[in-house]
């Protein structure tokens, strides 16, 4: 927020962090959460001039008693949405929120659910908009608890909607379950999860089915129940939706437009896996086109199912992971015991921290270096840790990402189609890319200087759960196509960068207009990935004929006027007709 947007509102900028010393501190699970706060009450907290200097946040007016509130700073991933001071409250139970949606309706006041804040886009909190009549409700302190029903048919899990997906995959792996395909991240909280369909990059190997309990898609594709805070005519109150119901299904993917107080998810049998370090192959070689000779992404999806690639920016070889099922080590393998294997990307050399500061002091001339040197440090890294070849229980393998891998912006989307295109779709992104980048680097510019990811997952088949279903999540990125029943990949296609890097939102926009026109007709469509950079105008979120027009069309093509866009639409004003889940973005893109 602009500083004196900050001084209207609450503390200033200078006043509020200094005091706090530092405002954000790690946990004991790896999440970066605000630990400094001014407490409901305390003479800095409310009205005038507070203890810590300027002007603060006006109170909230007959604040629900019990529950815990204090104004605190907040901050997404890239850290690109910034508050100094806004309300947070800290419910105990379903029941506080409740409480706190029937006063948000009598106050004029906005709830918005806060979990790990492991996102990019304003679906939380809008950057410089007011935020005088907003509570964020941190879910992840107390709306955590897991039960897990192993003799189940299917076996499930029940979870608040803060406890983290590695919370859950540790109870169930406790009871000998898991899931197949996770987010590499596993501080994220389950509600945050199913509000943007999280997924991880995993697939079939050929001729490899899906186990019962199981998905290949989206982790929304695994719930079986819901319960969130709605409007029943009177007053909000708690609401159960069973997977038949059909009100469920945009609820699965809601993208933070409800309140979600309890969810419950199928899980199948824990299985072992092994994940393949390869950093030799150049990148012509391993982006071929379709059907292409050698050590090509395709073929490696074939092979073994799961495959990521890293590319960083200005460097012909990347960084693959294979992931594939192994029941018993292999004789190279190194068993691992836990997750967060790759220490050398979480916990970053001062090299490349020297390099990053010289970019943000106004040397883009320097990705090619910074490239160079990420791909060189993963090297010496992976042979450092031993870490080429890792096996052990799947979240192990998995969960990858912590919170102290370095913060860059994300722009991309997934594109959906045929398994079979998959190398064609790589083949003709990094091309494009590569020639792009090269254009702007014989010009003298840099927009882009972080890696290229590209993963691949399977789509939200109704054959994949195993009680009685009402369909796919309505706006979920892996939303099959009733009208291309081939279909059956979500490719995704993200580039990173350094925030406030010169141009960079220009190259955004650019690469979604190419992959909007280039990903269509009777092989593709196109899709934004929802926790990332997406409608790139001057800025992300920005580009009015997207949010308006492309991006909810991709949601009606293909499928029954029935279960589209506009009856997700509906079914959120019906379950909120006031809107104390919305804010103004939402309010743009959710009229």
């Amino acid at each position: 927020m602009p500083e004196s947007n900050d001084k209207r509102l609450g503390l200033s900028r200078r006043g509020f962090l200094a005091a706090g010393a530092g405002a954000l501190a790690a946990t004991a699970a790896g999440a970066w959460t605000p630990v400094y706060a001014i407490p409901f009450g305390s003479s800095g907290s409310a009205g005038g001039s507070g203890s810590l200097g300027g002007p603060t946040l006006p109170a909230p007016p007959n604040f629900p008693d019990g529950i815990e509130l204090a104004q605190q700073a907040y901050q997404n991933w890239s850290k690109e949405i910034m508050l100094d001071s806004v309300w947070t409250c800290h419910p105990k139970s379903p029941e506080d929120v409740v409480r706190l949606a029937n006063w948000a309706h009598a106050n004029g006041y906005k709830l918005r659910p806060r979990g790990a804040m492991h996102g990019w886009t304003p679906l939380t909190v809008v950057n410089g908009a007011p935020v005088d009549k907003v509570i964020l409700v941190d879910t992840m302190k107390h709306l955590n608890g897991i039960s897990v029903n192993a003799g189940g048919s299917p076996a499930t899990v029940t979870a608040g909607p803060g406890a983290t997906l590695d919370a859950i995959t540790t109870a169930l792996q406790a009871q000998g379950l898991g899931f197949a395909n996770l987010p590499a991240p596993g501080v994220l909280s389950i509600a945050g999860s199913l509000a943007v369909d999280a997924h991880g990059a995993a697939l079939p190997a050929a001729g490899q089915g899906t186990v019962p309990g199981h998905t290949y898609g989206s982790l929304s594709n695994l719930v079986t129940s819901l319960t969130a805070v709605v409007w029943d005519g009177s007053a909000y109150v708690q609401k159960t939706y069973s997977r038949n119901d059909p009100q469920i299904k945009p609820l699965l993917t809601n993208l933070g437009r409800t309140f979600l107080t309890s969810v419950t998810l199928q899980a199948g049998p824990n299985f072992r896996m092994r994940c393949q370090s390869y950093t030799d192959i150049k990148w012509t070689e391993m982006f071929g086109a379709k059907g292409a000779p050698g050590r090509t992404f395709e073929s490696y999806v074939a092979q073994n199912g799961g495959v990521e690639a890293i590319w960083y920016p200005f460097t012909d070889k990347p960084w693959l992971k294979v992931w594939s099922l192994a029941p018993n080590k292999p004789a190279g393998s190194r068993e691992v015991t836990g997750p967060y294997n790759y220490p050398f990307s979480d916990n970053l050399p001062e090299v490349i921290t020297d390099l990053l500061g010289q970019m943000n002091a106004g040397a883009p001339g320097i990705a090619p270096l910074f490239g160079q040197t990420m791909y060189t440090t993963t090297v010496a890294g992976l042979a450092a840790t031993n870490a080429n070849d890792i096996w052990g229980w799947s979240k192990d393998i998995q969960f990858y990402i912590k919170a102290t891998t370095l913060r860059l912006t994300e722009g991309g989307g997934a594109v959906i189609t045929n398994r079979a295109n998959i190398g064609q779709v790589i083949h003709d992104f990094t091309h494009w890319f590569n020639e792009r980048i090269e254009f702007y680097k014989s010009k003298g510019q840099y927009p882009l200087n972080g890696p290229v990811e590209i993963r691949c997952c399977g789509l939200d088949q109704a054959a994949d759960v195993k009680v009685p279903s009402a369909g796919a999540p309505t706006i979920s990125a892996m939303r099959p196509r009733p009208d291309h029943p081939e279909w059956d990949t979500a490719i995704w296609l993200n580039v990173l960068g350094v925030p406030g890097t010169p141009g960079m939102f220009e190259f955004y926009r650019e690469m979604e207009q190419w992959m909007r026109s280039h990903y269509t007709g009777n092989d593709y469509t196109f899709r934004p990935e929802w926790s990332k950079g997406w409608a790139f105008g001057a800025n992300p979120y920005t580009d009015g004929a997207i949010i308006g027009g492309a991006l909810p069309q991709s949601y009606r093509d293909g499928v029954p006027a029935s279960d589209n866009w506009d009856t997700a639409r509906a079914t959120f004003n019906t379950l909120d007709p006031h809107r104390i889940y919305s804010n103004s973005f939402m309010d743009q893109l959710l009229p």
